[in-house]
């Protein structure tokens, strides 16, 4: 193997230049030439193809978002796309490519290495939701804007002694609120994979007034329903008669500069992707499990959602009282 390519897709995430970097110095110590294509799978069939020195990745392991640029592109579901971009590969001599993105991205990725074209995958996704891996990519940022926004909304909480509802993101996993929640020191967490009963709520809120409580912080992750904290935050309002607040936190947890423990996992698992492709691996998605990177089939990572963590859950309900 002497060239290959990398690309982001589906949606950014801090730490994936983090990944760039590391997929393209470990594969120049390696002796390849390394590509990048420019707007994910759309690149693909558009040839975008650009040549990536070691000085094309310097002083972008602290930058948000990806300098490969995403795109959502949606027909690369279609079996006669997939052949295009398998074409464009070919003719630029390309035999290895490294995807980096969430499960989406992987669908596609185990289509070319379906088609015999070795790929490997780099879970990045805030959601922190891909089977196969405890940890996926930008998810440490993520909850790190998270829980500094919350600290925040606290301190104009309990000037004005107010509830609030802070809704923040994670598709349909809870992770990014059950983590932001619980560090948070939030009253109540709301997850897609945890019942919760409005009424349950509004006792917890009522016993924290009645020992002197003046303010409460409600988390909700966007998963649970759409307009889910709009709607929660009426009921709040009318049930107690407690001034209650709203905030979406929305795209505002997908961008940032990477944390420190973001750049560490991009670059471990940028450098352990090419390790693979060189190797021989092929159609595998690199994840960590137990502190050790490991990897996983494209078939495993894409099957079903991964679970969050509910003892954590258990123990902020605990804490809360």
């Amino acid at each position: 193997m002497k060239k290959i390519a990398v690309l982001t897709s589906g949606s950014d995430a801090p730490g994936m230049n983090a990944a760039i970097r590391a997929v393209v110095r470990r594969g120049i110590f390696k002796g390849l030439d390394v590509y990048g294509v420019q707007h994910g799978f759309k690149g693909l069939i558009d040839g975008n193809f650009v040549f990536m020195s070691l000085g094309s990745v310097g002083d972008i392991i602290q930058r948000g978002g990806t300098i490969l640029q995403n795109t959502h592109f949606e027909n690369f579901k279609t079996e006669e796309v997939q052949k295009q971009a398998l074409a464009q590969l070919v003719e630029a001599g390309i035999e290895g490519l490294i995807v980096i993105g969430g499960d989406g991205s992987f669908k596609g990725a185990e289509k070319l290495n379906s088609h015999g074209f070795p790929t490997v995958g780099i879970p990045g996704t805030i959601d922190n939701d891909v089977v196969g891996t405890e940890y996926t990519i930008g998810f440490d940022t993520a909850v790190n804007t998270a829980v500094e926004a919350i600290d925040k909304i606290r301190d104009t909480a309990s000037s004005h002694d107010r509830t609030y509802i802070v809704e923040v993101m994670g598709r349909d996993s809870g992770d990014i609120a059950l983590w932001a929640g619980m560090c948070a020191g939030a009253e109540s967490i709301i997850i897609p994979e945890a019942k919760y009963e409005v009424e349950d709520i509004i006792t917890r809120l009522k016993h924290g007034h009645d020992r002197g409580k003046k303010h409460s912080i409600i988390v909700v992750a966007e998963g649970v329903g759409k307009g889910i904290g709009t709607e929660l935050g009426k009921i709040i309002q009318e049930k107690t008669g407690f001034e209650t607040k709203v905030t979406i936190l929305g795209h505002l947890q997908r961008g940032g500069s990477p944390s420190a423990y973001d750049r560490m996992m991009s670059s471990q698992m940028g450098a352990k992707a090419v390790d693979l492709l060189v190797e021989g691996e092929k159609g595998i998605m690199v994840g960590l499990k137990n502190g050790e990177l490991i990897h996983t089939p494209f078939e495993e990572s894409i099957k079903e959602k991964q679970i969050v963590d509910l003892n954590i859950y258990h123990l902020a309900r605990s804490l809360s009282i």
